[in-house]
């Protein structure tokens, strides 16, 4: 017999969302086709236009709803070690080449929402030595002349400035004071249009010259940035060069840096420099950081960042402790944040809209347990998404939660316990993290488990900084470390037990690739997010001795809202087999030994 085929437009086979078929038989269906009449097309024929249809819109490349997928690891290519070694403070491309207080390292960073940005630059000379003067940021003002591009530069906007000291009160270390650090704020800027725009001071003849950059498009579930990249631990080597040269080919409209810029903190003050700080400087009295290295940073990032936005989160090569304890200060200083446009307090978590995608940023360095000002900002930011104006829901900090490499395994478990059930109620779509020097991207996962509701999880620390790549992986031989040496040193606490289930119960690492890792593999790069609808968004990534047109891993990321309702809390319940019943807004659900339990937030997703 036949199985009864669904009558749809033959517009609706191109389009997602798609339509699953099962056909069996050599039958002959009736399509209805809009404005066409009728049409007999026989099952070959049909499976054809099928599967034309996702060539079509997919190009055939698989989506998140082909998996689970069976475990990838992509041996390490030893021919290609990259070339992660820093550039020289010789290289042009990081000195300065402007005069007086002319601006320098140019910046643009998003606000909360589209109609609103940050220019940022620094004016001056930094100085480092043992006696040093900072310079008066009320000698310089901050202004920023920009207009719609093909329309005179007719609008002003004045922002605040400031300098930052790194200072060591130790003798013999060098002290180091910023130049005249400036964030200016434009707002009431048009949806999707290129803007044109000069910073600095007019008074002193001391201008920059033209730049662009083109504002997000307004929020809504049909308006995305055209292309987002994703980079972390991106450096100052020769590798970070091909890197930035790779991601420029992409075009992107925006940069997430998921933490670990500069590396400014693998040298001493004097200038001298290590792949491994604590391998070659362990007798220090602090770990001492060479602040030029931001500065030659800024110089060589200028020509991207100073037309794509560039939103930053912090990592541990941030923290740079300095005399009476301070840290983050050169991060917190150098770059602009939307945090008070998002209610937060701090430059450690913050979020933003890209048209129809809401970015929540968060602080792996600072308290995130639920008493933490963090967990309830968290709380409250998610509370207010809507997901009907932004679909899509990313997040970003810098130690991944699901990496199988050795290096950093399970380093960040204390904020995966506290924070991943929040996320997971609230639906978050894709997690992106660094910290890690190698590319992974995770089945759907949710407490190391998968689950089709869970997040994707993709961890892309290969930018291309000095410390080299991650090579070994946590689930081979010899390689499980000791629970003990796994908990981050900064934030202290011990999280991380042997799991309690699954095929790696009562041990700390699997004996294979966990079925949580979808695909892994040693090589620098950076990856592409480019959303193409409310449920699809194809993610690339691109491995830096490739070709430009290249990817080496690309998938399309499904969302199903429909299964996997928003702001439900998980329930708990007992039994192999459940069913559940509606009752207003509960679920019951009632198990083989009528245990029961009431969901009443929202719909469950279980």
């Amino acid at each position: 017999m036949c199985h009864k085929l669904p009558i749809l437009p033959i517009s609706s086979y191109f389009a997602p969302p798609f339509v699953s078929l099962s056909l069996s038989l050599p039958c002959v269906y009736t399509v209805k086709k809009l404005q066409m009449g009728l049409v007999s097309v026989s099952v070959a024929e049909l499976l054809l236009l099928f599967s034309l249809s996702l060539v079509y819109v997919h190009g055939g490349i698989q989506t998140t709803l082909d998996g689970p997928f069976q475990p990838v690891t992509v041996p390490l290519d030893k021919s290609f070690r990259g070339h992660a070694v820093d550039l020289p403070d010789t290289d042009l491309r990081v000195q300065r080449i402007v005069q007086g207080f002319e601006p320098e390292q140019i910046s643009v960073s998003l606000s909360s929402t589209y109609d609103s940005v940050w220019i940022s630059w620094i004016t001056g000379e930094f100085q480092i030595g043992d006696n040093i003067t900072p310079l008066d940021p009320e000698t310089v003002e901050s202004v920023v002349q920009y207009g719609m591009y093909g329309f005179p530069i007719s609008d002003e906007a004045t922002g605040y400035s400031l300098v930052y000291n790194q200072l060591y009160p130790f003798k013999g270390l060098q002290n180091y004071t910023s130049g005249i650090i400036h964030h200016v704020y434009l707002t009431g800027l048009e949806p999707d249009t290129l803007y044109q725009y000069q910073c600095g001071d007019s008074s002193i003849a001391a201008m920059s010259d033209v730049y662009y950059f083109r504002t997000m498009p307004v929020s809504g579930p049909k308006s995305y940035p055209n292309r987002i990249a994703v980079v972390g631990d991106l450096g100052l080597t020769y590798n970070t060069t091909s890197t930035v040269a790779h991601l420029l080919s992409n075009h992107p409209d925006l940069i997430l840096l998921v933490g670990d810029a500069s590396y400014a903190n693998l040298y001493l003050t004097n200038g001298t420099g290590s792949d491994c700080y604590s391998c070659s400087f362990s007798e220090t009295p602090i770990h001492e950081t060479y602040q030029p290295r931001w500065d030659y940073w800024g110089r060589f990032m200028q020509p991207l960042v100073s037309k794509v936005p560039i939103m930053v989160i912090e990592g541990n090569h941030e923290i740079e402790q300095q005399a009476e304890n301070q840290t983050f200060v050169a991060y917190s200083s150098r770059f602009a944040f939307p945090s008070k446009e998002s209610g937060s307090s701090s430059t450690f978590y913050y979020s933003f809209n890209a048209g129809g995608i809401h970015f929540v940023m968060l602080g792996a360095y600072i308290s995130y347990d639920k008493s933490a000002d963090q967990y309830k900002w968290l709380e409250r930011d998610l509370a207010f998404v809507d997901r009907e104006v932004t679909p899509w829901l990313v997040a970003a900090w810098h130690p991944p939660w699901y990496s199988t490499y050795k290096a950093h395994y399970r380093e960040a478990e204390c904020m995966r316990v506290a924070m991943e059930d929040l996320l997971y109620k609230y639906g978050v779509d894709i997690v992106f993290n660094g910290h890690v020097h190698a590319y992974e991207r995770s089945n759907r996962v949710y407490n190391y488990t998968l689950d089709p509701c869970g997040a994707v999880h993709i961890t892309v620390g290969d930018g291309g900084n000095r410390e080299k790549m991650a090579i070994t992986h946590a689930d081979e031989a010899g390689n499980c470390p000791e629970p003990s040496t796994t908990p981050d040193e900064f934030m202290g606490g011990f999280c991380a037990f042997n799991f309690t289930s699954g095929p790696a119960a009562g041990k700390f690492c699997w004996d294979r690739q966990p079925d949580y890792s979808a695909y892994r593999e040693s090589s620098f790069g950076h990856g592409i997010l480019e959303v193409r609808n409310e449920t699809h968004a194809l993610w690339t990534w691109h491995r830096n001795q490739d070709m430009y047109n290249n990817a080496g891993d690309e998938i399309y990321i499904v969302r199903q809202p429909d299964r996997c309702p928003i702001g439900s809390e998980v329930c708990d319940y007992f039994g192999e087999q459940a069913h559940r019943t509606l009752t207003g807004n509960s679920i019951i659900l009632t198990t083989t030994i009528n245990s029961i339990k009431i969901c009443t937030l929202n719909i469950n997703k279980f």
